[in-house]
């Protein structure tokens, strides 16, 4: 987000903590469709992320008035969005296990992919069976492209663990295409 925007949202939490509700508004109205998205792009279901979206604001709301650094918004709200994400994916990860081993049982290859296309099929799988948060580290990084900072900010830890979280992600795909001979 460039600094105008930066310095238009630290403006709106002052003006929110300082009593005007339509500044409440205008940052739903900025950010509400961001976070739907980042729900998403973690949970892969569209009426979760509305959902956490929606249970998102509602902690914003309920905490916005103790935020010390309103230029801080940004990466505050966003990690609030990542935890009710985490949250809901931690709680209903035995319904998807299942249901991902229901497909992967029916739907399996039985030839070795060929082109860029099935190996990048056999790539998400592969990051789909990481732990979740090796996942969400991959994805923040090599997708979303924050840098280590950024990921450390959000999911509210220090660089060397997201770096630690990220290196071990990478260790078991290389040895899971390693035994696929996609590497050599």
């Amino acid at each position: 987000m460039n600094k105008i925007n930066h310095t238009e949202d630290e403006l709106l939490v002052m003006q929110y903590q300082s009593g005007d509700g339509l500044a409440l508004q205008e940052l739903v109205r900025r950010w509400h469709k961001t976070f739907c998205e980042k729900a998403y792009w973690l949970t892969k279901d569209a009426d979760a992320s509305k959902d956490i979206a929606q249970d998102s604001w509602n902690t914003i709301m309920s905490k916005i008035g103790s935020l010390k650094d309103p230029g801080r918004f940004q990466s505050w709200a966003l990690r609030i969005v990542f935890t009710k994400a985490m949250d809901w994916m931690r709680s209903n990860q035995k319904n998807r296990k299942k249901l991902e081993d229901y497909h992967q049982t029916y739907d399996v290859e039985t030839e070795e992919p060929k082109n860029d296309e099935a190996i990048k099929k056999v790539l998400l799988k592969a990051i789909n069976e990481l732990p979740i948060e090796q996942q969400q580290a991959i994805r923040l990084f090599y997708v979303e492209e924050y840098s280590l900072k950024e990921i450390g900010d959000l999911l509210n830890m220090s660089v060397g663990t997201v770096k630690s979280r990220l290196f071990h992600a990478r260790e078991k795909l290389k040895v899971q295409f390693k035994n696929r001979n996609y590497e050599n």
